[in-house]
């Protein structure tokens, strides 16, 4: 008998299609290169020996301490030197007019930029932001100039002006004002924008930039993401985008890639991958030449007969149905693959794109929906349920002293809801009140509640309810509160239903109770829905949706002990 050897376990894989035997060993290459790809070279060599050495080991341990250390000095050095290197080469970049050294100072600085660590990334940009600005020295004067200038009369009868001549100082101060606005840093981005890999490398720069924003509010470098940020949503403008329909027969190295960045509902397997590209199913991204083969965002579609309550049905139930019998298209998941164009709003025309080209297609579908996930509903409500917790405590030590109450405080709970609340027995959840004992048992280990009956039972009404309150009425700055609902509703969708228990894995009830909501385009109202949410901020949504905010609490019967409840829906 032949004895097994570890190429044994290469047997099944060589029995694969080509294809998922190359998105196979892409991901498995991926998984294992976990060294932050930001660092330069010595710095990845650094972490991999800091790693492979065993720290407590005390044999030879000082010797290689002193070592190490010696070659963190060193580093500290090359470092240094690399950022002043690519400091050189983003200055000569800016400022240099030769077409043949401008190529070499852009691939410098790019390929520089690409090796300096996370904090002298955060230097140089700061360097960036800072050094090359507008002068306001120099707008500040122009400005004093065109208002020194007197506004010459205009014959508004002949429609011509009386002292034309007057108005060439006008137009010279109107032409150098509008160059002393444009930031020094324009200039590299324009070049860049040209240059091959150029418009790759400036997503990076704006992932760097928003990364460090996150962390501190700093006016000069929010400037610049914000200049930017329009350089690149003119660049990506939908002209510049090509609409890809990504199948089975497209390269590996692509589909790898829609494996690596599906955001929303994570490809399992292989099979996983075939089955959201094969019959039934379509994936449409938007592809740019200066990017190729490589999808900036990508959105994937179900053909089914009826609007989808839950993902489980989307992604795992019996084989899709004939596509000529499908009358709706189901949008259930968009991913963005570039961290750095976020904030440019690329997903609205892949909808209305997409949506146009379904409807061309396949004249039978008739709705177009999505199952879309409700990312900001569990930390809004326990963030609600955590003050208002407070509120009522500071309250009632208040009110006895004083006999006021604050403004602030809001029981979010209806009577029936906070008596099935407070009914519950204490050996599962405890709590001064009935927020209290919701929030205990929401954040409770495991997510314990999603595994009762009873609690199910109890948590259902109340979940649904608050959370058709937190896509209705939630809002900041005019507009929705949830993201998901905030693009939807601007590319002009409504809010059509809430789904209980439709995403049952743990980032589903984690980041909303499992609770998804569908919103449907319906195409004749699309521009007029969009419209007057961004006038008015006004969510247009099913008259069913808005009655469960005042109505789903329905009835709690209480019998023995036990909770039974009836919805008025």
């Amino acid at each position: 008998m032949r004895k097994l050897d570890s190429t044994d376990n290469l047997i099944p894989l060589i029995n694969m299609n080509k294809k998922a035997l190359a998105i196979l060993m892409r991901a498995r290459m991926r998984s294992n290169n976990s060294i932050n790809p930001s660092l330069s070279p010595l710095a990845r060599d650094l972490n991999q020996m800091k790693q492979n050495s065993p720290e407590n080991q005390s044999a030879g341990h000082a010797i290689r301490h002193d070592s190490e250390s010696k070659m963190r000095t060193d580093d500290a050095g090359n470092c240094e030197r690399e950022f002043e290197l690519v400091r050189t080469s983003m200055h000569s970049a800016i400022s240099m007019s030769k077409t043949e050294d401008l190529d070499t100072a852009l691939d410098n600085f790019s390929e520089g930029y690409a090796n300096l660590y996370i904090e002298n990334r955060r230097k140089l940009l700061l360097v960036l932001a800072r050094e090359y600005d507008l002068n306001r020295v120099h707008v500040r004067e122009l400005i004093k100039q065109y208002l020194g200038l007197e506004l010459p009369s205009v014959d508004k009868a002949q429609g011509n002006f009386s002292e034309e001549g007057l108005f060439s100082s006008f137009y010279r101060i109107e032409r150098n004002l509008r160059h002393a606005l444009r930031p020094l840093y324009e200039i590299l981005f324009d070049r860049l924008n040209t240059h091959p890999g150029g418009l790759r490398f400036l997503s990076i720069l704006r992932s760097d930039i928003l990364s460090i924003l996150t962390e501190e509010n700093i006016s000069s470098l929010r400037a610049l993401d914000s200049y930017l940020k329009e350089k690149l949503s003119t660049w990506l403008s939908p002209a510049t985008l090509e609409l890809h329909q990504i199948t089975w027969d497209d390269p590996a190295s692509l589909l790898e890639k829609i494996v690596a960045y599906e955001a929303v509902h994570p490809i399992s397997n292989l099979l996983d991958l075939k089955r959201r590209l094969g019959v039934g199913r379509r994936c449409f991204g938007y592809l740019h030449p200066a990017i190729p083969g490589e999808p900036l965002i990508f959105i994937e579609v179900a053909l089914l007969k009826n609007v989808a309550r839950t993902i489980q049905e989307v992604l795992w139930d019996s084989p899709p149905i004939p596509e000529s019998e499908a009358t709706c298209a189901l949008f259930y998941s968009i991913s963005s693959t570039q961290p750095g164009l976020s904030g440019i709003n690329l997903g609205e025309f892949l909808i209305k794109r997409v949506i146009t080209l379904v409807k061309r297609e396949m004249p039978h579908i008739s709705t177009f929906a999505t199952l879309s996930p409700i990312p900001g509903f569990m930390q809004w409500l326990l963030s609600k349920l955590a003050s208002q917790t407070i509120l009522a405590e500071s309250d009632t030590s208040e009110s006895l002293a004083e006999g006021s109450s604050s403004t602030f405080r809001e029981n979010i709970l209806k009577p029936e809801e906070e008596k099935a609340l407070m009914s519950i027995s204490k050996d599962i959840a405890t709590g001064k009140n009935g927020m209290e004992v919701m929030f205990n048992l929401l954040t409770s280990t495991d997510l314990e509640w999603t595994k009762s009956p009873e609690l199910l039972c109890v948590l259902q009404p109340l979940l649904m309810r608050l959370c058709a309150r937190y896509l209705l009425q939630e809002k900041k700055r005019g507009k929705a509160l949830d993201s998901v609902a905030n693009f939807h509703l601007q590319n002009g969708a409504m809010i059509e239903r809430i789904n209980w228990m439709a995403d049952r894995s743990e980032k589903g009830l984690s980041q909303s109770g499992g609770i998804m909501v569908n919103y449907v385009y319906r195409l004749e109202h699309i521009n007029e829905f969009a419209h007057s949410y961004f006038s008015t901020g006004d969510i247009h949504a099913s008259s069913d949706l808005r009655c469960a905010v005042e109505n789903m609490a329905g009835t709690f019967h209480f019998k023995d002990g036990l909770i039974a409840y009836k919805s008025r829906l």
